[in-house]
């Protein structure tokens, strides 16, 4: 069945070609359709387009569809071509005549629009929550060996002393930045598009304002054709925060690859986390942060492809627009699996308190300390420098090991309430 059948049967092989993977896509969508298509009855019995006897009927065939969603035996076998022309099948084959009422003053375009925006709501919470789970675990990891010291990196070179709690607490306060993107995307995502049917609006007396309260957004998308511009405008900008979230654990997953290599031997894992070498019996190998790192590049590349994908197109609905969907679908679920593993390896995690102790290599991580000392015995800073690195050239340094670090930030000062209160307050 198709929503715009004419009563003549597209070629074999453009049904596949165009419906592609659309189905198995659209089981997402399935429920989505539905909380709209509700809307969208009561609307338009409230206008006066359906009785409310034909509303009723909707309704209870509605409930029905949403029931077998729940349980799992929805399906959207080959005859449809997506979750749409399935759920108004079942509707007019349920509940008779008024099922083919529902599509009254809507596109499809519309549907697709309102179903997204809805999916994109949800999902930002799910992932926000995700983020919560790991943000939780880095600060009280923080917390937790915050006084064990290990070395700071500029260039990959041994630079000034840090520590695990800077590091932990590091990470969780950048997850916030990604947590601020994901609001502005689902802000964006807060806007009913639903009523502006093939992005010019309809000749019917909707009340779009109706469905935006009965669909919780927060507001609508005013003009008809604005709405229609939000296709490929949304994925886009969810990319980027999916994106932005990706960046933040590929980075995090660089530093606990390089950090669990003997030559570090920074942190190590339970032998049951890790895999091993075909050939080399003594090998424990980082597959999974490994793992975590290219799927998190990858999603990095999403925004790229989307904007390829919509790049000068002109207003008005477009089919280029149907891959956005499968390709936005599959990075939401892999960042949601991303800070779930991410989560559990973090948890089981093992740190390394000796790191420093009686190490030559580490000599010269406290060069700067010796500067700021002289500093703030009266030496100006371009001559302690000088003496200090004398001393290195020369091969008398003799560093003393006692940190001092006060301000905020620091090794001495995390700060790890002012950020769990700064996450609480973008969260």
């Amino acid at each position: 069945m198709k929503l715009w059948d004419k009563g003549y049967s597209t070629a074999e092989a453009v049904e596949k070609f165009t419906v592609g993977n659309d189905r198995f896509w659209d089981m997402k969508l399935a429920k989505y359709d539905v909380q709209a298509s509700l809307a969208h009855a009561k609307m338009l019995e409230k206008t006066g387009l359906l009785s409310t006897k034909e509303f009723r009927a909707l309704e209870k065939g509605l409930a029905a569809i949403q029931e077998t969603i729940d349980n799992g035996t929805f399906t959207i076998e080959e005859t449809f071509e997506d979750v749409h022309s399935k759920i108004e099948f079942e509707l007019t084959n349920r509940i008779g005549e008024a099922g083919k009422k529902i599509h009254t003053a809507r596109s499809r375009n519309d549907q697709v629009l309102v179903a997204m925006h809805l999916y994109v709501k949800d999902e930002i919470k799910a992932i926000k929550q995700n983020i919560r789970s790991l943000f939780e675990t880095l600060l009280h990891l923080s917390e937790q060996h915050k006084d064990v010291l290990l070395p700071g990196y500029t260039h990959m070179q041994v630079a000034m002393p840090s520590s695990f709690g800077l590091w932990f607490a590091a990470y969780a306060e950048s997850l916030i930045d990604d947590v601020i993107l994901l609001n502005a995307a689902s802000d964006i995502a807060d806007q009913n598009p639903l009523g502006s049917a093939a992005g010019f609006g309809s000749s019917f007396p909707v009340d779009r304002s109706c469905t935006t309260e009965l669909l919780d957004f927060k507001t609508m998308k005013y003009n008809s054709v604005a709405a229609q511009l939000s296709r490929g405008k949304l994925e886009k900008v969810v990319a980027f925060a999916l994106a932005s979230v990706s960046g933040t654990l590929s980075k995090l997953a660089s530093d606990m690859v390089l950090y669990l290599s003997p030559n570090f031997n920074f942190i190590g894992f339970p032998k049951e986390l890790t895999t091993g070498s075909s050939i080399m019996p003594h090998k424990q190998n980082p597959d999974v942060l490994e793992l975590l790192r290219a799927k998190s590049n990858k999603i990095q590349s999403l925004p790229n492809e989307i904007t390829l994908l919509v790049n000068n197109l002109t207003s008005g609905y477009h089919r280029d627009f149907q891959l956005l969907k499968g390709s936005l679908m599959e990075a939401v679920d892999q960042v949601k699996e991303n800070l779930h593993i991410f989560d559990f390896m973090l948890q089981n995690i093992q740190v390394n308190k000796d790191i420093l102790e009686d190490k030559e290599i580490y000599k010269y991580l406290y060069s700067v300390e010796s500067v700021n000392k002289l500093v703030k015995e009266g030496v100006s800073f371009r001559e302690a420098y000088k003496i200090v690195g004398e001393q290195i050239m020369g091969g008398k340094y003799h560093p003393e090991k006692a940190l001092r670090h006060t301000h905020e930030g620091s090794i001495g000062n995390l700060c790890n309430d002012k950020i769990r209160d700064k996450f609480d307050h973008f969260f």
